[in-house]
C-alpha cells in the first residue's frame, strides 16, 4: 500500500461516475487554521499519520488549503425532499477530498464541511461555524460509542474568519469520514435530471461499493439492493430510538444508503419520554419527531424505490407492485429490531408474545410520570427504585411483578451492555460549545468526549454527565447552517 507522509492513500472512484453527480471543484484557502480537536484513534484506523497531519503543514490539508496527495476535490450533486418539498440541492457546503483506502482495505469518503462555496451553494457562503461543527463532532463520535452505524468525524479546525449569521461567528471546517456520502437524494437526482443509462451506473455503483455480496448468483441484484437498504435503515432507526435520539431533519438527502447515521444539524437527545418530543426549531409541524421516525423512514424509502422503478422490471406495474411489496415490510423489520433491543434493555434474550406488551407498558408508564428515558433504563439496570413517582406507583409495582418473571440469571450483565450510562445530554452540550465558542476553552470539550466515548463502562466519572437537565428550561436546536 502506497501512501504519502500523511498516510493519504485515495482513489477516486465516485468521480469515474458521469459528471451529472458532481463537479470538480478549486480549494477555498482560509487565513489561518488552528487545529481544535483531533481524532488520533479514527486517523489510525484509517491509516492516517496523525503526528503529521497535527503539524502546520497538515493543518493546511485540514484547513482545504492544500490539495492531499491523490486527492481530487469534487462536490456531489443531490436532491431531496425537505419537510416533504422536492428541491434540486448538492453539496453546498462541502468539498469531498477524496477515498481513503484503509490497512484493512475498507473504504471511506474523505469531506470538508464548512470549506466555502461550490456550484451548489445557491447563494451562501458555503462556510460553517464553530459551534455547529463542533455539535457534529460530539454528537457523531457519541452515537459512535453507543455503537450506532454513524459517520465520523476527524478533526475540527478554526479557519481564523469571522462568519456572518446573526452575529459575527469563528469559522470552522469539519473533516467527515464516511463509508460513502450516497444518499436517498442522489438517486433521486438521477432519477430526475438524469437518463435511466445514468441511473443504472449509479445504482450499480452503490451495490458495488456497500452491498457486493447481491453480485454474484442473483436474479434480480436491484430488488436485492432496495431490501438491504430497507433493512439496514430499519436497524439503523431502530438503534435510533432505543437510546432516544431525534435527528431532526430526516430529509431524503439525509438518508445515507449504507445505513449510517449522517447530518447532525439539530438533532438532540430525548429527557423526559414524549414520543410527540420536538427539538428542531424548524420542525413546526412535528414530522420528525421522536415517535414519527419510523414512519418516516418508510416513506422516505419509498421515495428511493420511485427512483429504482425503471431497474425493478420492465414492465412499469410489475416494478411498482414488487417496490411496494418491499416497503409494505419495512415497519415489520422495524419492529423486530426495535422490540429485540428493548428485550436486550430489559434483560432478556428468549422471545415471548408478551414482549411487545412489556415493553409498550413500560414506555406508556414513563409518559405518564414524566420519567426521564435513559435514566429509568439505568434504575432498571442496577434496580435504584427509592426516588421517583413512577417507581412508588402501584401500576409500576404490577409491572416490575410481569419484568422480573421475563428475567433471565444473567440480566444484569445484558443490561448494562445495552442500557448506557450517559447520553450527551442537551445542556452538557451546549456548556461544552459555549465555552469553545465565547472564551476558546476547549478543556471542557475533550472531557466530554472522553466519558462519551465508552458509555457503556458505567464509571463514577460518568455519574455527573448522568443528570437529567432543569425541567423548567425548554430545549430548542438550529440547523446551523
Amino acid at each position: 500500500m502506497k501512501t504519502d507522509e500523511y498516510g493519504f492513500n485515495f482513489e477516486n472512484t465516485y468521480a469515474r461516475l458521469p459528471e451529472l453527480f458532481f463537479s470538480h471543484v478549486e480549494l477555498n484557502p482560509v487565513p489561518h487554521g488552528k487545529l481544535v480537536i483531533f481524532n488520533e484513534m479514527l486517523a489510525k484506523d484509517l491509516g492516517l499519520n496523525g503526528e503529521n497531519l497535527r503539524n502546520q503543514n497538515g493543518l493546511g490539508i485540514l484547513s482545504g488549503n492544500v490539495i492531499p496527495s491523490g486527492g481530487l476535490p469534487i462536490a456531489q450533486a443531490y436532491g431531496g425532499h425537505q419537510f416533504g418539498h422536492f428541491t434540486k440541492l448538492g453539496d453546498g457546503r462541502a468539498i469531498l477530498l477524496g477515498e481513503q483506502l484503509t490497512p484493512n482495505n475498507e473504504r471511506y469518503d474523505i469531506q470538508l464541511k464548512g470549506s466555502g462555496r461550490t456550484p451548489y451553494s445557491r447563494g451562501g457562503d458555503g462556510k460553517a461555524t464553530l459551534g455547529p461543527m463542533l455539535r457534529e463532532y460530539i454528537i457523531s463520535e457519541a452515537m459512535h460509542g453507543l455503537q450506532i452505524p454513524t459517520t465520523r468525524s476527524l478533526a475540527v479546525v478554526m479557519t481564523g474568519e469571522k462568519i456572518y449569521r446573526e452575529t459575527k461567528l469563528p469559522g470552522a471546517i469539519l473533516t467527515r469520514v464516511a463509508k460513502s456520502h450516497l444518499r436517498v437524494g442522489t438517486f433521486q437526482y438521477a432519477s430526475v435530471w438524469g437518463s435511466e443509462k445514468e441511473l443504472k451506473a449509479l445504482v450499480d455503483y452503490a451495490i458495488e461499493r456497500h452491498y457486493p455480496r447481491l453480485l454474484e448468483g442473483n436474479k434480480n441484484r436491484y430488488l436485492s439492493f432496495l431490501q438491504a437498504v430497507i433493512d439496514a435503515q430499519a436497524r439503523l432507526i431502530s438503534q435510533w430510538m432505543l437510546v432516544g435520539f431525534i435527528h431532526g431533519v430526516m430529509n431524503t438527502d439525509n438518508v445515507a444508503i449504507s445505513g449510517e447515521t449522517i447530518d447532525y444539524g439539530p438533532c438532540a437527545f430525548m429527557d423526559v419520554f414524549n414520543p410527540a418530543t420536538v427539538f428542531s426549531s424548524i420542525d413546526e409541524q412535528g414530522r420528525y419527531a421522536y415517535a414519527n421516525q419510523p414512519k418516516i423512514t418508510a416513506w422516505n424509502l419509498s421515495r428511493f424505490a420511485e427512483t429504482l422503478l425503471p431497474l425493478l422490471d420492465a414492465d412499469q406495474n410489475v416494478a411498482i407492485s414488487l417496490a411496494e411489496e418491499e416497503i409494505r415490510h419495512f415497519l415489520s423489520i422495524y419492529d423486530g429490531y426495535f422490540l429485540n433491543g428493548m428485550r436486550k434493555k430489559l434483560g432478556i434474550t428468549t422471545d415471548n408474545p408478551q414482549d411487545k406488551e412489556l415493553t409498550r407498558d413500560l414506555l406508556h408508564l414513563m409518559y405518564e410520570h414524566k420519567a426521564d428515558y435513559t435514566n429509568t433504563f439505568l434504575d432498571l439496570t442496577f434496580e435504584r427504585f427509592e426516588k421517583g413517582d413512577l417507581y412508588s406507583s402501584n401500576e409500576f409495582k404490577l409491572w416490575k411483578k410481569k419484568w422480573k418473571s421475563r428475567q433471565e440469571p444473567n440480566a444484569f450483565e445484558i443490561m448494562e451492555k445495552n442500557n448506557p450510562a450517559l447520553i450527551p445530554r442537551n445542556y452538557k452540550v451546549e456548556e461544552v460549545l459555549r465555552a469553545a465558542v465565547q472564551d476558546e476553552d476547549f478543556k471542557p470539550l475533550y472531557d466530554f468526549l472522553k466519558v462519551l466515548k465508552s458509555p457503556y463502562d458505567h464509571s463514577e466519572t460518568q455519574r455527573s454527565y448522568a443528570r437529567p437537565p432543569d425541567p423548567s428550561v425548554p430545549y430548542v436546536t438550529y440547523c446551523g447552517t
